[in-house]
């Protein structure tokens, strides 16, 4: 199935670290991991310097395996942004005095993990969605519909795809297209609407906006 780079959020702590499929892996914004490593106010400042360190003291490898990424910033946009696997994370960890270290490795390598099983498996994935949303007091039938909705999504962007359909921004201008045919407004219009922000829009809707959005999804592919 097509995936689309869309910009997750994982909780260490309290503190929320973006992420991003990349290459089949997770992939993790390194200023948020400092953030959350470090309690830092300047994280972008403290990677600076550190990657400036890092580089000088032979640790060429580490900053050659530092991708950017577009990823979603607090403020809804995307912006390219220092990331790195699990493994490189590690590197960097290692370089960072913290006592969050030891437990931040085996947060990251679960986390790692589950992705590496739920590609093997990708019914995996669907059983821990079901239950985050059960976990989220969503009911039975409200998780059928979202579950569903899914599938359908990803049917649609599979097509998009073998019509030649590549980049994010694509993507984004399709779906504005069949929100405004189906609600009337685009979906950033829509969050206005609703008074969300970082939240995911279809995970705020109602058993009514999903079938009508499943309808509208289902119709264009």
């Amino acid at each position: 199935m097509t995936q689309e780079l869309t910009t997750k959020i994982a909780v260490f702590q309290k503190k929320e670290i973006r992420k991003i499929i990349h290459n089949n892996e997770w992939w993790f914004s390194i200023i948020d991991v400092i953030e959350a490593l470090t309690g830092t106010e300047r994280p972008r400042k403290y990677w600076s310097d550190l990657k400036k360190k890092l580089i000088k003291e032979g640790y060429s490898e580490v900053s050659e395996n530092i991708g950017q990424l577009k990823i979603t910033a607090p403020d809804g946009k995307k912006r390219e942004t220092d990331c790195a696997n699990t493994e490189t994370v590690f590197r960097i960890i290692q370089t960072i005095p913290s006592s969050k270290a030891e437990p931040f490795k085996r947060w990251l390598a679960k986390v790692g993990y589950e992705r590496v099983r739920e590609i093997e498996d990708p019914e995996l994935a669907t059983k821990r969605t079901k239950m985050l949303y059960k976990l989220k007091g969503y009911s039975e039938s409200w998780i059928e519909k979202r579950m569903r909705g899914i599938a359908i999504r990803e049917e649609l962007t599979d097509e998009w795809q073998k019509r030649g359909v590549k980049e994010q921004k694509e993507y984004e201008i399709l779906t504005a297209e069949i929100s405004k045919a189906t609600f009337g407004v685009t979906p950033s219009e829509y969050k206005k609407l609703k008074g969300l922000k970082r939240q995911n829009l279809r995970d705020h809707m109602d058993d009514l906006e999903l079938i009508f959005n499943m309808l509208g999804e289902r119709v264009t592919t």
